[in-house]
């Protein structure tokens, strides 16, 4: 009860003390005066955050570990490990929310959903019962005009050959995070297979899974079902340039936008020691989103590299040669991909650090369209350092 009575002290609400379990190793001093904390939570780790008007468990007990929440964030059941909220962000009951996520500001989920190495930019909203690890999803304006994700939604991101190399791209971080694309809408009942990019202003009908790349905006996109029956199918690889060149783009966002914390975000963040410690939070999920992004092309290189090619086609062979043939120096460049020096930086940082908008999101919504197309080329010159196979 030792940390409990710290919390008490500070201003925190617990309304029934007993019934909430605090980890020894929380610091009292992360949690902000004015947290509510309901029957039945439980917080743990030393890396725990909470910042002011935030609510735990108003729906159903939330276990939170490790986690920085920004201000007024709702966790409203569920089990929370290793992510970071910013402020606004809420998530229904039932949640498992799991490392290498991170939910930006007004990002909103409702109940029963699943997030694991998950980066949602500000306004995405999901509704009930979806899985989504292993992506990035940008789009959206404002709280009314914003990207959205339909109830029973699945990323599938497990392929038959055991690999997960299927982080998949909606949106992109350069123009996404200017918060001036068209949304994205993801029909409920559907899914999307894994490693696939998006373009903003997409519509994705309800009730069926896509399995292709929709590279050109502002199309409804209905997809095929596949034709039933059943063929032969082979335990080795088909074809992975596409899957290795998705994966590397994706490598060469998250690249961007760590860019994009630690010289946009973290002036205004570290302003507040909550912010502090959502962008200090922010910043070791996406190292870590990179790491295990990089360990899973790894292990799909790997695989191609042991397999017998006498069995392959001549073309396929070719390539899976030449991707195999690449791979270092390829991988050199995925893993040294950063910050660039250009004029369109000089001409962005300019005219963002003149702003005088003391948040975040009424900044970059004041920011004059010049000022967004010159952060968005220099964002750009990062992912295409990153290098993508051919």
């Amino acid at each position: 009860m030792k940390a409990t009575e710290a919390l008490l002290a500070r201003g925190v609400r617990i309304a029934a003390p007993a019934a909430v379990e605090i980890g020894d190793d929380v610091d009292p001093e992360r949690i902000a005066p004015g947290v509510v904390i309901h029957a039945g939570c439980k917080v743990f780790g030393a890396a725990t955050s909470i910042g002011p008007g935030c609510v735990l468990g108003r729906e159903a007990p939330a276990t939170v570990e490790d986690c920085q929440l920004g201000e007024k964030v709702e966790l409203k059941g569920g089990y929370f490990s290793g992510a970071v909220f910013l402020d606004g962000a809420a998530m229904g009951s039932g949640a498992q929310v799991r490392p290498g996520t991170i939910l930006e500001e007004g990002a909103e989920m409702a109940h029963t959903v699943g997030l694991k190495q998950t980066i949602f930019f500000p306004f995405v909203v999901g509704g009930s019962l979806i899985n989504f690890c292993d992506a990035l999803m940008a789009g959206g304006k404002s709280r009314k005009v914003h990207s959205e994700i339909g109830s029973s939604f699945i990323h599938f991101n497990y392929t038959p050959h055991g690999d997960k190399a299927t982080a998949s791209l909606i949106g992109d971080v350069p123009r996404g995070v200017m918060l001036d694309r068209d949304p994205i809408f993801l029909g409920g009942q559907g899914g999307l297979a894994g490693p696939v990019r998006i373009e903003y202003g997409t519509v994705q009908a309800a009730g069926l899974v896509s399995r292709k790349d929709v590279l050109q905006p502002n199309q409804l996109v209905v997809p095929e079902a596949p034709a039933p029956g059943t063929k032969p199918y082979g335990t080795g690889y088909r074809s992975v340039a596409r899957v290795v060149r998705n994966c590397a783009i994706y490598l060469g966002n998250v690249a961007a936008l760590q860019v994009w914390y630690e010289q946009v975000r973290r002036p205004l963040l570290e302003r507040t020691p909550h912010g502090r410690a959502c962008c200090e939070g922010a910043l070791r999920q996406l190292a870590a989103v990179r790491k295990e992004r990089l360990k899973r092309l790894d292990d799909v290189m790997e695989k191609i590299a042991k397999e017998n090619r006498a069995q392959l086609a001549a073309e396929l062979c070719r390539e899976h040669e030449k991707l195999c043939g690449g791979w270092t120096a390829a991988r050199a460049r995925l893993a040294a991909a950063g910050d660039v020096e250009c004029a369109e930086k000089a001409a962005f940082l300019a005219a963002w650090n003149a702003a005088q908008e003391e948040s975040h999101l009424a900044r970059m919504q004041a920011l004059p369209a010049e000022a967004k197309a010159a952060g968005t080329a220099w964002l750009q010159k990062i992912v295409d350092g990153a290098g993508a196979p051919a």
